[in-house]
């Protein structure tokens, strides 16, 4: 018996995603968990229950659809894709953002059938990817603020300060908080970040120099911070050769 998958629907228009929960129940085995009527209700619903696949509209008001996939294939696990539009003129576009299928409206039930066979493939690929030792990296993280969701590029974090059981995440847009520990985010990203200290992760690319205070404590001088961060003992062997590697 297939798994049974969960599914979020994005569509502006209620009548079609009515039409789409009526199909889905017609094939059966599916949990439609969520429904959002443009792009960031679909990130923030998908951020929240992490479904197997999502239905996407492409012509949506605010964020479209394409730009929504695209942000999609940065979360960690990944949901399946599948375009349900009016047009067939955006298919291209729709499969350089990776998307599963692409169904054209009124989308007929065996080719969502179809579509969701395919899908099927993919979610049991992930489950066997969660498990093997290496996994593709993210290119963005997620913060929750007051119930909404951030996307945060990696290429513009200038330092993770661990800060009891949350890490705050010091970018180009300001701080947030991710629920993430410091060596998962290592263990990920660490060739672009190097440990400062047990609660501090800094961007390679963010150091400028060391330098030592009067009392014989070593901070870390980086371009974006307002001042230097402090250094622990035991990392600033390892430190000062990152620094001379710049």
């Amino acid at each position: 018996m297939n798994a049974g998958l969960k599914v979020v629907i994005a569509d502006d228009e209620p009548p079609a995603r009515e039409r789409l929960k009526s199909l889905l129940g017609d094939i059966g085995d599916v949990e439609v968990i969520a429904e959002a009527g443009d792009g960031q209700q679909a990130l923030q619903a998908c951020a929240e229950h992490a479904p197997d696949l999502v239905l996407l509209d492409i012509a949506m008001p605010g964020m479209d659809g394409l730009e929504a996939a695209r942000h999609l294939a940065a979360f960690e696990p990944r949901p399946a894709v599948v375009f349900c539009t009016a047009y067939d003129v955006h298919a291209l576009s729709a499969f350089e953002a990776e998307a599963i299928d692409y169904l054209v409206k009124p989308v007929r039930p065996e080719r969502l059938a179809a579509a969701l066979e395919r899908v099927r493939t993919f979610a049991a690929g992930r489950r066997q990817a969660q498990d093997a030792p290496a996994r593709p990296r993210r290119t963005h993280l997620c913060a929750r603020l007051r119930g909404n969701l951030r996307l945060i590029p990696i290429e513009d974090v200038h330092y993770f300060h661990a800060e009891e059981k949350y890490v705050v995440v010091h970018h180009a847009r300001g701080e947030d908080l991710i629920e993430e520990s410091l060596k998962s985010l290592e263990d990920e990203f660490g060739d672009r970040f190097v440990r400062i200290h047990r609660n501090c992760l800094v961007a390679r690319h963010e150091l400028i120099e060391l330098k030592r205070r009067p009392d014989g404590h070593v901070q870390a001088v980086l371009r974006h911070a307002k001042e230097p961060l402090e250094v622990s003992r035991r990392c600033v062997a390892h430190l000062r050769e990152a620094v001379r590697l710049l």
